[in-house]
């Protein structure tokens, strides 16, 4: 078969890849996108996506079945999980069409298939038909993803020992449910369905949930989960699992300090992290270094390898979409000759827990580590007559400036519709916003988006709904 020849080659079709060639097509490159499973990558198919429609779902459930606070009187509200997975399967349709439909107005080739690099500019393609040989003349950008972190003594079964990727279309709520690991993954899902009926317990091996989150925000998620029944235990690890002669499982776990026991359970999530997928994709043959499974770049989004390219989660912490989206915007525009880096001052994050979490720029810890004497600004959720109309009171706005020039350096949020309100804070943190610039713009009322406001001027000790100490 003859060598087919392109400008840019994107390996993987996912929140990384496909926005790459998007620009790379409107920048008018000839561009081939190679994607082994399905476009729109982990984000859009099982993780992102699905999973914030699973947990807009089971939060609304939730909501009208106690719905008599504000008086919504609704008998034998149940949830339809099958209905629930269909619906949520529609969405990750239409999304991944969408995709498809952008590749073709923007001049992009798709090329279904498992791809590997034969050299710094050849690519070797195993299809349904055959194997196929691409050759890029100015560009190759990997852009591979990761894929969930299994543990030896958990394998996956699909059913009952499951990752994230199952999780996200279970049909039956599970009675129990243990969760291995307290991080992002794992509380999202076992949120959900704890919302739907599980019993839910969650095993994390480190001191505290959400590692590298402010441990303030991570108590009002923590308190929640425990109050609609969670049992939680830190410090904790997970040793072995046994399917017993009910069909049920026997997860052994250590507790510390010599004491081991058995939670039982009917589904086992195992959520400790993702990997980057750097193996066997022929990274050695092209030269490209790899750096504890990673592939390290330059702020051009350039390895050690000229003409090659990584972007989103194989390039690097923070294993972000949104990261790599605007990792693979910036490599279109250097490989098309325009001026692009990678010089943004935070990369925000939102953990869709309940209530909540949204962070940008620096901790209090990170910023004092770092030098500054630190003011810090807080608003509650409670004080909003937004929130309270909403019945969302849990929660606070934190902001953490410079104490001597009032610049802000951190934004954290725990509360409704937190992954919305952070962005004004990551704008802010890109203009190098002080807490004047913030306290004094006025925010509409009533609104949720006031707690950013009144936060900045309680940085400033004038705050006009609460106490200023």
């Amino acid at each position: 078969m003859a060598t087919k020849t392109y400008e840019v080659v994107v390996i993987g079709g996912g929140p990384g890849g496909y926005p790459c060639a998007i620009r790379l097509g409107q920048l008018k490159q000839k561009v081939l996108v190679i994607e082994k499973e399905e476009v729109g990558g982990v984000c859009l198919n099982w993780g992102c996506v699905p999973s914030k429609a699973l947990i807009a779902a089971s939060h609304a459930y939730e909501k009208t079945q106690h719905g008599a606070t504000f008086g919504l009187l609704a008998d034998n509200v149940r949830m339809d999980t099958n209905k629930m997975q269909d619906w949520k399967e529609g969405i990750v349709k239409k999304l991944t069409g969408g995709v498809r439909g952008l590749f073709r107005g923007n001049g992009v080739e798709l090329l279904m298939g498992e791809a590997k690099l034969t050299g710094p500019k050849t690519v070797e393609v195993k299809t349904k038909d055959g194997v196929e040989t691409i050759e890029a003349t100015k560009a190759i950008v990997i852009a591979t993803g990761s894929s969930t972190i299994e543990l030896g003594a958990f394998k996956f079964d699909g059913k009952q020992i499951i990752g994230a990727r199952e999780a996200v279309s279970l049909r039956d709520v599970p009675k129990r449910l243990v969760v291995i690991g307290g991080g992002v993954i794992g509380l999202e899902l076992g949120s959900v369905y704890q919302k739907l009926g599980s019993e839910l317990t969650v095993v994390e091996a480190t001191g505290g949930l959400l590692p590298g989150i402010d441990p303030d925000l991570t108590a009002v998620v923590e308190k929640k989960l425990a109050k609609n029944g969670a049992k939680i235990f830190k410090n904790a690890k997970a040793l072995s699992v046994e399917k017993q002669a009910d069909s049920s499982l026997a997860v052994k776990v250590d507790f510390g300090g010599g004491k081991t026991d058995t939670l039982v359970c009917d589904v086992l999530l195992v959520a400790v992290g993702m990997r980057p997928n750097s193996a066997n994709i022929g990274l050695e043959a092209a030269g490209v270094k790899v750096k504890e499974g990673f592939i390290p770049t330059d702020p051009l989004g350039k390895t050690n390898v000229p003409g090659i390219y990584a972007i989103g989660d194989v390039s690097g912490h923070p294993m972000l979409a949104h990261k790599a989206t605007k990792e693979g915007e910036v490599v279109a525009e250097v490989i098309a000759g325009h001026k692009a880096a990678k010089d943004w001052v935070s990369i925000p994050a939102a953990v869709f827990t309940d209530p909540e979490i949204a962070v940008a720029g620096m901790t209090e810890a990170q910023a004092k580590e770092s030098g500054h004497e630190v003011k810090i600004g807080k608003f509650p959720f409670s004080a909003l007559g937004r929130a309270m109309a909403v019945v969302e009171t849990d929660g606070f706005f934190k902001v953490v400036s410079d104490a001597k020039t009032h610049e802000l350096l951190g934004v954290h949020i725990v509360g409704a519709e937190a992954s919305d309100l952070i962005s004004e804070g990551a704008l802010a943190l890109e203009m190098h916003a002080f807490l004047e610039d913030i306290g004094l713009t006025i925010h509409p009322h009533p609104t949720l988006g006031e707690g950013m406001m009144e936060a900045a001027q309680n940085g400033l000790g004038h705050a006009i709904h609460i106490l200023n100490r």
